[in-house]
């Protein structure tokens, strides 16, 4: 039987999917995430064949070496498409590659974005724009048959507008605005030291020095939460949000021959997915402005397995 595995990895978990020729699917696996890096590229290519594996045994399938190592371990796959958060780096990429292909996973092996194959299972057969807001924020989409178009996506320095992290981390700096006496006092003082587990907003300043990326993008619900609650800071915060994850949108549209077509948009992510704090107004903001909001649950292991089916 012909086997080909589609991988989404990013920081938090691993996952595989492995599918027969036809599409059809056969077992899925995970493991613990890994971002692709060029400095460290075994764990990323550790995570990928960790999540195969585990996919395999699901599976009952007896493919693997029991007692080798990991770069030992041959799996008889025909195709390999790993999304890897990270990847986007031409040098983690490759670097990537080249471990995986000392692990003799599969014939055909190529290491990609998350991004992309989360776009290939939400437009497989059509142009669209894909917006995903959980710890960052990225558009991605096609237009006019043309090649991929990424706007936005580019960390927590140059980007990540409307992102949980941009929530969260302007969240903060309104409490020390508060703290100065430079804004009135509102309730995300009380809510975001609480949630940081701090007495004082003083003490916000080595908590957020040592904070990784996910734990203040944690804190965005707690500002959407003040913002429904009517606390007006929490609100412009919000407000700004979802129009900086529209502008993403707009940004892809923007490079249409025929800008004026309807353009459809699927939501991904943590934030504005189906059930996330600002799908309703994300949602509402993109109808508005003339976008058709197609609800459309996003597999990205399904994406990556199709692109291993392709080629």
């Amino acid at each position: 039987m012909r086997l080909f595995a589609g991988i989404d990895g990013g920081g938090t978990r691993t996952r595989a999917l492995i599918v027969d020729g036809e599409g059809r699917e056969i077992a899925r696996g995970e493991a613990p995430g890994a971002v692709a890096t060029a400095a460290h590229p075994e764990a990323a290519a550790d995570a990928v064949t960790q999540a195969i594996g585990d996919a395999m045994e699901a599976a009952a399938l007896e493919l693997i070496t029991r007692d080798a190592s990991l770069d030992e371990i041959g799996l008889p796959l025909d195709g390999l498409w790993a999304g890897l958060a990270g990847a986007g780096s031409s040098e983690a990429s490759r670097a990537v590659t080249e471990v995986l292909s000392g692990r003799r996973l599969a014939h055909r092996l190529t290491v990609g974005t998350d991004v992309r194959a989360a776009y290939e299972d939400a437009f497989p057969d059509d142009d669209g724009v894909l917006l995903i807001a959980g710890t960052g924020s990225i558009a991605w989409g096609t237009v006019d048959n043309g090649p991929p178009i990424q706007v936005g996506g580019w960390g927590q320095l140059l980007g990540d507008e409307g992102s949980g992290y941009w929530i969260g981390l302007r969240g903060l700096q309104h409490v020390m605005t508060v703290h100065d006496g430079r804004s009135p006092v509102g309730t995300m003082t009380a809510a975001l030291t609480g949630a940081c587990d701090v007495g004082e907003p003083d003490e916000l300043v080595p908590w957020v020095n040592q904070a990784a990326k996910g734990d203040i993008a944690a804190l965005a619900p707690l500002v959407i939460s003040a913002a429904a609650a009517g606390d007006s800071a929490a609100e412009q915060i919000v407000s700004e949000a979802v129009d900086a994850l529209s502008g993403l949108v707009q940004g892809v549209v923007s490079r249409r021959v025929a800008p004026d077509v309807g353009v459809r948009v699927v939501l991904w992510g943590g934030l504005i997915a189906a059930d996330g704090p600002l799908a309703p107004r994300v949602s509402n903001a993109l109808g508005q402005a003339g976008f058709e909001v197609v609800e459309r649950a996003v597999d990205p292991t399904m994406g990556a397995a199709r692109l291993a089916l392709r080629g």
